[in-house]
């Protein structure tokens, strides 16, 4: 049994792994968190509670849009029910989101 299972793998000795092709795109970051308000969904009034847990993908708005040194960032998902995207943002000046499409 403990053949099939090998944890050591070969490398030959003119083996340069600085020639292997690396993917840097900008991708965006996909983080799972919590809805921090209630929304309804524009397209099939499908109510979003707080507290539900979503896949979102989070973006930074730009490098010199900031409040007091504090980056805003936007974040979007797709409802549960209709699949429609909605988008909110951060709005560090009043201490909460301000939904911007979708809801």
């Amino acid at each position: 049994m403990g053949d099939r299972v090998r944890l050591s793998k070969y490398f030959p000795p003119d083996f340069d792994p600085s020639l292997i092709p690396r993917y840097n795109r900008p991708r965006d970051q996909r983080i799972r968190i919590m809805l921090p308000i209630t929304v309804q969904c524009s397209s099939c009034a499908e109510v979003l509670h707080r507290g539900t847990n979503f896949n979102n993908a989070k973006k930074e708005i730009a490098q010199d849009i900031n409040y007091l040194g504090i980056n805003i960032y936007r974040f979007s998902f797709k409802c549960s029910s209709c699949s429609s995207q909605i988008v909110y943002r951060t709005d560090p000046e009043k201490a909460d989101y301000a939904l911007e499409d979708g809801a």
